[in-house]
C-alpha cells in the first residue's frame, strides 16, 4: 500500500462493465454535494431539533461537528484522487480493510438514503401545504389542508419524488443545472433573512453560545453533534459522481467548498435564530421553525421567501438523494453484490435509469410505511437520530480506511500525513466514539418498545435494522451471488469501464 497511484484496471472479465460519462465540473460538483447538505432544509428544521437537546448552543456544536466531518472529508478526498469510483466509500473500505465492512458501508448508505429521501419527501410536503395555506389555500374538497400531518404531506412529496427521478434519470448534468438555480435562489433568502436577523433581533446576544462547555450534559453534546453531524451529511455525494467528474481533483475541491460555506451558514443561522427567537419558539415550532423565523422578521409576502426557500431546498436534496443512491447500486451491481439491474445504462442518456426509478420506488413505499408515525415533527425526530447513527458509523469506517492506505505518509510525507492518515482517524475516532455513547443512551433510557419518537428503543430499531439487513445482504452476496469482491477484496475500478466522454455542449 506505499504506492499512492491509481490502481491497475484488473483484467478479470470486468473490463467490459458499462461506463458513466465524464461531464461535471468544480461548480458542478459543489451545487451538487450542497443540494445533497440541504443546508436551508437542515436551517429550516434541524436547528429546532438541535435547540432542544443543546440549548442556546446551536453555533458551539455546529462548529464541533463540523471539525470530524472536515478530517472524513479529508481522507474522502484522498481516496478520490487515487481511485475514483461511484461506489466511493464502499469500494475504498472493502478493498483496504475487509469486504464484509465495505459491503456493510455501502449497504447502510444506501438504506439511509432511502430513509432520507422517505422522510424528505414527507418534508417536500410539508414545505408546499404551508405554502398553499400562507397563499390563503386552506382547505380542498372539504378536507383541512395540515402541514403537520404525514398522510397529507407525503402523498403532495410522492409528487415531487416523481419529478425529481425523472430529472435523474436524464443525467446528472441537468439535475445540477436545476439544482444551481434553485441553490442560489435558497441562498440569497437564507443569508439575507439571517443577516437581517441579527441586527433585528431582540433576545441578548451572549459568547456562551459558541462555548461548548455550557452544553448541559454529555449525552446532550452526544445527541447534538449527532445531529448536526446528519446536517453536514451529503457532502459525499460528489464523490458519488466521481467517475462522471472530469478530474478526481475537481470532485475533492467541490465536497470541501460546500462544506465550507455550510459551516458558515450554519454559524450565521444558529447566531440569527437566537437573536430573533426565544428558545421555546424555536424548540416548539419544529419542522415550521423557517416560516415562523420569517414572520418574525417581515410581513407579507416578503415573509414567504423563507419558505419558499425552504420548498426548494427540500425538493433540491430529494433530487441529490436520488443521484449518489442510484450510483452507489451501479457500483456495487458491477461488482454482482447486487443484482444486475442496477447496472443498466440508459442508452441516450448514460445514467443508471432502472437504478434510479427502482431507488426512488423504494423509498417511496419508505414513506408510505412512515404514515405509521401521525405527526411530521416526530417523523423527522425519528428519522434524522436513526440517520445519524449509520452516517456516523460509515463515515468513521471510511475514515479508519483512509488512514490505513496512507499509512506511509507518515514516514514519507508527515505534512500530506496530517491530512491524509492524521485528520481522518481523528474524525473516526470521534465520531464512533460519539455514535456509541448515543446508542447506549437510547438503550439504557428505556425499557419497553414502543412506537414513538421519544422511545429510546424505537430510535435505536432503524440502526439496528440497517446493519442487520447489510449482514443478511451480504451474506446473500458472497455465498449465492458467489461476488468476486468477497474472494478478491477489490470492487471495480472505474478505469476499467469504458468512460463514454458526453457530447460537446
Amino acid at each position: 500500500m506505499a504506492n499512492d497511484g491509481a490502481r491497475a484496471p484488473q483484467d478479470d472479465g470486468r473490463s467490459a462493465q458499462p461506463g458513466l460519462r465524464k461531464s461535471l465540473g468544480v461548480v458542478d460538483g459543489v451545487v451538487i454535494a450542497a443540494s445533497s447538505i440541504a443546508a436551508t432544509s437542515s436551517v429550516g428544521i434541524g436547528l429546532g431539533l438541535t435547540a432542544g437537546v443543546v440549548g442556546l448552543h446551536l453555533p458551539a456544536v455546529a462548529l464541533l461537528a463540523f471539525l470530524p466531518v472536515l478530517g472524513i472529508a479529508s481522507g474522502y478526498a484522498r481516496l478520490n484522487r487515487v481511485e475514483p469510483n461511484a461506489g466511493n466509500a464502499y469500494t475504498w473500505v472493502g478493498g483496504i480493510l475487509n469486504p464484509w465492512l465495505g459491503f456493510l458501508t455501502g449497504w447502510v448508505n444506501l438504506v439511509g438514503g432511502i430513509v432520507f429521501m422517505a422522510y424528505t419527501t414527507t418534508v417536500t410536503g410539508s414545505a408546499l401545504l404551508q405554502l398553499l395555506g400562507e397563499a390563503g389555500l386552506h382547505g380542498l374538497a372539504g378536507l383541512t389542508l395540515d402541514p403537520d400531518s404525514t398522510a397529507q404531506t407525503t402523498l403532495v412529496g410522492l409528487l415531487v419524488l416523481l419529478a425529481a427521478t425523472l430529472v435523474a434519470v436524464r443525467g446528472v448534468g441537468l439535475a445540477a443545472r436545476l439544482q444551481k438555480y434553485l441553490l442560489v435562489f435558497e441562498y440569497l433568502v437564507l443569508l439575507g433573512f439571517c443577516g437581517y436577523g441579527l441586527f433585528a433581533g431582540d433576545q441578548p446576544f451572549s459568547l456562551s453560545w459558541y462555548d461548548p462547555f455550557a452544553i448541559p450534559s454529555l449525552s446532550a453534546l452526544a445527541q447534538g453533534m449527532v445531529l448536526m453531524v446528519f446536517c453536514y451529511w451529503g457532502f459525499e455525494t460528489v464523490f458519488s459522481v466521481g467517475e462522471e467528474v472530469r478530474h478526481p481533483r475537481d470532485a475533492s475541491r467541490a465536497g470541501t467548498l460546500a462544506l465550507v460555506s455550510v459551516l458558515a451558514v450554519f454559524l450565521l443561522a444558529g447566531t440569527a435564530f437566537q437573536r430573533v427567537l426565544p428558545m421555546d419558539e424555536l424548540v416548539d415550532n419544529g419542522a415550521q421553525g423557517l416560516t415562523w423565523f420569517g414572520h418574525r422578521l417581515a410581513q407579507q409576502p416578503l415573509a414567504a421567501l423563507p419558505l419558499i426557500a425552504l420548498t426548494f431546498s427540500a425538493v433540491a436534496s430529494l433530487q441529490a438523494a436520488v443521484i449518489p443512491a442510484a450510483r452507489g447500486n451501479f457500483a456495487m451491481g458491477r461488482d454482482r453484490t447486487l443484482g444486475p439491474v442496477w447496472t443498466r445504462l440508459h442508452p441516450r442518456y448514460g445514467t443508471p435509469a432502472a437504478g434510479t426509478v427502482l431507488v426512488a420506488g423504494i423509498a417511496a413505499a419508505v414513506a408510505l410505511l412512515c404514515l405509521a408515525i401521525p405527526t411530521v415533527t416526530d417523523l423527522i425526530g425519528a428519522a434524522v437520530n436513526s440517520i445519524g447513527i449509520v452516517v456516523a458509523l460509515y463515515y468513521a469506517l471510511t475514515g479508519v480506511a483512509a488512514a490505513v492506505r496512507f499509512r506511509h505518509l507518515l514516514r514519507e510525507a508527515p505534512a500530506q500525513a496530517l491530512r491524509a492518515v492524521v485528520a481522518p482517524l481523528a474524525g473516526a475516532v470521534v465520531l464512533l466514539t460519539l455514535g456509541g455513547y448515543l446508542a447506549w443512551t437510547f438503550w439504557s433510557s428505556a425499557d419497553h418498545f414502543e412506537l414513538s419518537a421519544d422511545n429510546g428503543w424505537f430510535q435505536l430499531l432503524g440502526p439496528v435494522l440497517m446493519i442487520g439487513t447489510g449482514l443478511l445482504a451480504a451474506g446473500w452476496a458472497r455465498w449465492v451471488r458467489k461476488s468476486p469482491y468477497f474472494t478478491t477484496g477489490r470492487g471495480t475500478d472505474a478505469d476499467a469501464a469504458d468512460l463514454t466522454p458526453a457530447p460537446a455542449a
